[in-house]
């Protein structure tokens, strides 16, 4: 087994030029000739649960504060699906993608990249992906460093 100190890996990082990100430091440990292909985007892969068995949210001192549906599914949907709401007319007209959070009444929440947008109906959304327990993402390129730059 080689160990490695995080100086090699340093070393190795700006001697190939390459940007500091979790994944290329995972790729510049150790004795390292060349990487390439590295300036792909990665995927981020975050745990957001299942949801809750417990129906009745508690406050600090163990008293009932909020109850929740005694379903998780509403109208086919449930909290953390993937989902993409194409909504034709109205305030909110357009295109959302991002994890939904539903309500009984079906009209839903949906989190995007650029914020929460809430209140779109089940009737316009499409689902994408089943939640399963976690939120996929896709970090961009990373930005190459200047070769050239001392540090």
């Amino acid at each position: 087994m080689i160990t490695s100190r995080g100086g090699r890996t340093k070393y190795n990082r700006q001697r190939l030029g390459i940007p500091k990100t979790h994944a290329l430091d995972a790729a510049c440990v150790g004795p390292v000739t060349a990487i390439t292909h590295w300036n792909v985007p990665t995927l981020t892969v975050r745990a957001t649960g299942r949801g809750s068995y417990q129906r009745t949210r508690l406050n600090r001192f163990g008293f009932p504060r909020g109850y929740l549906m005694r379903q998780k599914q509403v109208k086919g949907f449930q909290t953390g699906d993937l989902v993409q709401a194409n909504v034709p007319t109205g305030k909110k007209a357009g295109t959302y993608q991002g994890r939904v959070a539903i309500r009984a009444t079906g009209s839903f929440n949906i989190q995007t990249r650029e914020g929460v947008v809430q209140g779109i109906s089940h009737r316009h959304c499409r689902l994408l992906q089943r939640a399963d327990g976690y939120g996929y993402a896709f970090q961009p390129k990373p930005i190459q460093e200047d070769a050239t730059r001392a540090a």
